[in-house]
């Protein structure tokens, strides 16, 4: 018998916002071992859509430390 799996309850959004709200500005690569601890079957594009949408909608701030490495943080 296949192994069902079982559907997240809360949207990475707000998942992502909350380890933000908790932890303070981080890297994404930081960001990403978090959130993909919790949500095994997230991806890099994934993640980077997450980032994406969020700071579309003026909820987190991207901005370039070094090359390949963002920080990433709430705009409160």
């Amino acid at each position: 018998m296949p192994q069902t799996k079982i559907w997240k309850t809360r949207p990475t959004n707000f998942v992502l916002l909350e380890i933000l709200g908790k932890k303070g500005d981080l890297t994404d690569d930081e960001l990403f071992n978090q959130l993909s601890s919790e949500y095994e079957d997230l991806g890099i594009k994934d993640f980077n859509d997450i980032l994406l949408s969020l700071e579309v909608s003026g909820k987190i701030r991207t901005s370039g430390m070094s090359r390949g490495k963002r920080r990433v943080e709430i705009i409160q």
